[in-house]
């Protein structure tokens, strides 16, 4: 039997990659949203014992035809309307994004007002660490989908084909997307030894800054997209949620680096998620849209 829950306890489905040891991916992100309340379904894309930055690491990508049929039965299942999101990151392979869009679309069509986040995990300052066809599959197939992106600046610059070496740059590139809201790591920071998320609607632009911390775990952009996904959720406006978001995953960074750990130790913060203390600097931007009114 069909149930429909309440907006609030709707369910998170998160697609990306599971390791046996660490707080990446499906990792990540599923235990940040059940701490902050919400039911999860959790499908992973690729099976690792770890973090390939920690070294040589076997990769077991989940098979294309039962990643499809999978999807398949999610869609036909009867609990659909329990879903109010869909979360991807982190692709196996290319052959996976069609099945997500599938889902995707299916979710939408019993809840309109479902939300969708493509964190388009791709690569960094280093490159690409997909494959090639991997990352046009996610821009070309699951990112016209999207409510929601949430890209690092660099992940940004080989989508939209630019050089993003200040914020306006990032904020025109952003636009060009076409998601609703943009979230953007590793922006351009305007307060010495910081580092900022930039957010950009189609009305505001808003840059959330803390200080930088030298090498850091992996993990916190998989964090980041699923608290900001839940505060936005959970009602608060488009500020709030990115000051929250932002807060909660400086914190469980500190936190970590103080601890001397190579993981996020996500175990030990969970009060870190859903009341964050930590002060992070918010800035309004000029958006492109005014700019281009002046």
């Amino acid at each position: 039997m069909s149930s429909d829950v309440p907006v609030d306890r709707k369910a998170v489905i998160v697609i990306s990659s599971h390791v046996v040891r660490g707080s990446v991916g499906n990792r990540a992100a599923v235990f940040a949203l059940e701490s902050l309340g919400h039911p999860v379904w959790a499908l992973p894309t690729i099976i690792l014992p770890f973090h390939p930055g920690h070294g040589p690491s076997t990769r077991y990508p989940v098979e294309a035809d039962a990643f499809s049929r999978m999807i398949d039965d999610l869609i036909a299942s009867p609990w659909l309307g329990e879903v109010g999101a869909v979360l991807s990151g982190y692709l196996g392979s290319a052959d996976q994004a069609r099945p997500i869009a599938r889902l995707v679309e299916a979710v939408k069509a019993r809840s309109p007002e479902a939300t969708y986040v493509c964190d388009p995990v791709m690569g960094d300052l280093g490159g690409l660490y997909v494959p090639e066809a991997t990352a046009t599959a996610i821009r070309d197939i699951l990112m016209p989908l999207a409510t929601i992106a949430t890209p690092n600046r660099y992940e940004l610059a080989h989508m939209a084909g630019a050089t993003l070496d200040d914020n306006t740059a990032i904020m025109e590139a952003a636009l060009s997307l076409g998601p609703k809201r943009v979230l953007v790591t590793s922006a351009v920071p305007m307060m010495a030894g910081g580092i900022g998320n930039l957010l950009l609607t189609d009305r505001h632009a808003f840059l959330a800054e803390h200080r930088a911390i030298e090498q850091p775990p992996n993990g916190l952009g998989d964090l980041l997209a699923a608290v900001f996904l839940s505060r936005l959720m959970s009602g608060d406006g488009d500020e709030k949620a990115l000051q929250a978001a932002t807060a909660s995953v400086f914190e469980v960074l500190a936190r970590t680096v103080k601890r001397g750990a190579d993981e996020l130790t996500l175990e030990s913060d969970a009060s870190s998620l859903v009341r964050p203390m930590a002060l992070v600097h918010m800035r309004r931007l000029v958006h492109p849209a005014q700019r281009r009114r002046l």
